[in-house]
């Protein structure tokens, strides 16, 4: 492959000195952390993030994430309605308060979970969707792990204090970005900021998230704490197209964990901006090609590629185009035919695939001759060289 640096490309490159590493810049008091930037996939800040600590309510995001797959299957609805067991019913901690002789519908067992944090309504959930807890935790696990969250264990649907339940807070970001694009549907449930189901529980109403009542776009997901685990937060925000989210677990108090979620959402929204670099079928750069209808082929962007570039950059970074030269005809369009690598001080390299602009047939006799020649005069020169 040919590298060709482009120079032509500076202007729009200047802007993408973008995502050095996040964390000289901003200190934490959790003792595991995650942000992203969930618009363009940039990770703002990661500490301990790949660490296997103890959710505790924070893991029923993949509780609900089990019950919202068995809606979209159609296992069950809204108006579904699950028995109350005797096990669930005994659940400490934070409850709905249901008994027995309840028939809660999943809609009320997902507003029960996420604002009352209702370790009976899990049970239920459990238990109506695998049988028994130990079953569905199973399950919980296995699903975890296909979704790519491998840090993660489960033991019960609660997050009740256990040995075998665990979680990191990148997978805990994983399940949070899920939970927010696979589920729109049923996203809004997480800023929901009270529920009482049937005046049971008149002091367990109100949603724990902290956030969710300071106007700064805050709409979502799961607190947790015990003693074990320290106090803990999964929570998301959108400011004018841009969404944030984070998860952070160790803390010392609910002040301590409402003011590193709000001092979080804060820097990430006001130290970070969005810009677009390159556009969908924008022309980079042109490759020859051998036994074709035409001699030269353009590449192009693949894709649109929005960036996140700190708000104070002012440096530059440089960029080379890969590509192979020549190309051997046929050429379907769309094919992927090199990518620009863009260097960035102290992060990988940043890849983006290059493709044909033009779909290319092969040609007749006089394309067939013209390769021929070139890769004569190119063997010749190659000889000469070496003399």
């Amino acid at each position: 492959m040919r590298p060709t640096f482009l120079s032509a490309l500076a202007g729009a490159l200047a802007l993408m000195a973008l995502s050095v590493p996040a964390e000289a810049s901003f200190e934490t008091r959790a003792g595991a952390a995650y942000v992203v930037d969930q618009t363009t996939g940039t990770v703002l800040l990661s500490k301990n993030a790949d660490q296997p600590v103890p959710p505790a309510s924070m893991s029923k995001l993949m509780t609900l994430n089990m019950l919202f797959e068995a809606l979209r299957d159609g296992r069950v609805t809204l108006e579904t309605q699950f028995s109350v067991s005797a096990r669930a019913m005994s659940m400490g901690g934070s409850t709905m308060f249901l008994n027995e002789r309840d028939r809660p519908t999943v809609e009320d067992l997902i507003q029960g979970i996420i604002v009352q944090s209702g370790n009976d309504a899990c049970v239920v959930v459990a238990e109506g969707l695998a049988g028994t807890e130990e079953a569905f935790a199973r399950l919980m696990t296995e699903r975890a792990h296909a979704l790519g969250m491998t840090n993660s264990t489960f033991a019960n649907a609660s997050g009740w204090p256990h040995p075998n339940q665990r979680m990191s807070m990148h997978d805990l970001g994983i399940l949070a970005t899920r939970l927010i694009d696979e589920f729109p549907e049923y996203y809004g449930f997480f800023g929901e900021r009270e529920y009482d189901y049937d005046g049971r529980a008149p002091q367990n109403r109100f949603n724990r998230n902290p956030l969710l009542k300071l106007g700064i776009g805050a709409d979502g997901l799961k607190t947790g704490h015990t003693q074990e685990a320290g106090y803990g937060l999964v929570g998301s925000a959108l400011q004018n197209g841009r969404r944030v989210t984070f998860v952070i677990s160790g803390l010392e108090s609910t002040e301590q964990r409402a003011e590193e979620g709000e001092r979080i959402i804060n820097w990430a929204f006001r130290q970070f901006v969005q810009r677009g670099v390159l556009r969908r079928g924008e022309r980079l750069a042109e490759t020859d090609v051998w036994m074709g209808e035409i001699e030269k082929v353009g590449l192009v962007a693949k894709d649109d590629l929005d960036v996140l570039l700190p708000a104070v950059v002012r440096d530059t970074v440089e960029a080379e185009v890969h590509f192979h030269d020549p190309v051997l005809a046929p050429i379907e369009a769309g094919q992927e035919l090199g990518e620009l690598v863009i260097q960035r001080p102290d992060m990988e390299p940043l890849r983006v695939p290059l493709v044909a602009e033009r779909e290319v047939a092969r040609g007749g006799f006089v394309p067939r001759l013209r390769t021929a020649t070139e890769v004569f005069l190119r063997w010749a020169e190659k000889k000469a060289a070496d003399l």
